[in-house]
């Protein structure tokens, strides 16, 4: 049986938003887990065959301490700055054994042609780890720093977890090789 684990970051409550469309879409297919990144063990239940992770994009790349204190200081949730998405990949074991990534993140919208992507860095850092894509990172938007998401971002986030979830499920592809399309 396939099971998901989503894990986020998100400073301003909208990379939330996105994980939980993430689930609702992916549980048409599967069970789900979903945690906030601070909450999260670095080491997922053998019986996840698929681990979802999304933050936000800062600075061009996963967050950092000194980005999430930024974060903080312009009115982002207190408490997350020492850990994040960068942290918890980089504590995942290699090659665990059965689980495939996908990986998303939340950029703000009139940025979106600019170079470097959370989803991209937490996709590598995955890779290096020995983990399998399920499919190429995705990007969600957001008006500003702090949101809104951009209108239809939680239907298409949805809908994409819900895709995701269709080629993981036991009717789907066995997503071999490259990484599926969706």
């Amino acid at each position: 049986m396939t099971k998901a684990l989503v894990v986020f970051e998100s400073m301003f409550g909208n990379t939330e938003l996105i994980a939980q469309a993430v689930a609702e879409g992916l549980r048409a297919s599967m069970p789900v887990d979903l945690t906030e990144v601070i909450h999260a063990t670095a080491d997922p239940p053998e019986d996840i065959t698929l681990i979802v992770a999304g933050g936000p994009t800062e600075a061009f790349s996963m967050s950092r301490t000194n980005t999430r204190a930024g974060a903080i200081s312009q009115g982002g949730r207190p408490g997350r700055d020492e850990f994040g998405l960068r942290e918890w990949i980089a504590a995942l074991p290699s090659g665990h054994s059965n689980a495939k990534l996908a990986t998303f993140d939340t950029k703000i919208d009139k940025m979106r042609h600019l170079p470097g992507s959370a989803a991209k860095s937490a996709a590598k850092a995955g890779r290096r780890h020995g983990f399998e894509l399920a499919v190429p990172p995705e990007s969600f938007f957001v008006r500003d720093t702090a949101g809104p998401l951009v209108e239809g971002e939680l239907d298409r986030a949805r809908a994409w977890g819900q895709r995701l979830g269709d080629l993981m499920g036991p009717s789907g592809n066995d997503l071999a090789g490259e990484p599926a399309q969706i």
